[in-house]
């Protein structure tokens, strides 16, 4: 075995190690996602939807929660992309980028809900995102210029008066207001 170990870069064999992460990273993303779609994941038994509320356990509710549509789909679709997206070395920064929010919202809703870190899924999730933040520091050639981009100084297009900054709140209310307004006006002109 150290024979082959020595045959090979280092270089060679972390970029190996990466290319495996990635894949099995989209394997899990893609798994989970297709198991949501064909009601593998979420949802309760007959048995627990007879039970009163207060004989649940909090993770059995919030699976019964996260059954409903379109939220269950949505997640699916999101973990399939995500994990297409990983596996292909063209697109895997934006998988990675794609599945840190997933990661994290599934270790906080396994926090949440199972109320436990030690957990062994929640320590597999942690491990997960360790995996991704590798993965992204991998491709840091291609990553830091991207966030250096997104975050560098942009000069506004225009410049705006001090009193316009005064008025913010009051368009930003405007603002909040607008898609209501064609329901105003049909119920100012009675119309159904």
């Amino acid at each position: 075995m150290n024979l082959f170990m020595n045959k090979i870069p280092q270089q060679q064999l972390y970029d190996y190690f990466i290319l495996a992460s990635r894949c099995w990273l989209g394997y899990i993303l893609i798994s989970y996602g297709w198991s949501k779609l064909n009601d593998g994941q979420f949802g309760v038994s007959e048995a627990e939807l007879d039970m009163p509320l207060k004989d649940l356990s909090l993770f059995r509710l919030s699976w019964y929660l996260a059954d409903h549509e379109p939220f269950k789909s949505f997640i699916g679709l999101s973990q399939i992309l995500a994990g297409l997206l990983l596996i292909f070395r063209k697109t895997c920064i934006i998988g990675a980028f794609m599945s840190i929010p997933i990661w994290l919202n599934i270790l906080v809703w396994d926090l949440t809900f199972l109320q436990a870190f030690g957990h062994a899924f929640t320590i597999r999730l942690s491990y997960y995102l360790l995996l991704t933040m590798l993965i992204l520091y991998h491709y840091r050639e291609r990553v830091f210029p991207l966030l250096g981009y997104a975050v560098q100084k942009d000069k506004p297009v225009f410049r705006h008066p001090f009193w316009a900054y005064l008025l913010l709140p009051l368009a930003g209310l405007i603002i909040e207001l607008t898609p209501g307004i064609p329901r105003m006006i049909s119920v100012l002109t009675g119309a159904k």
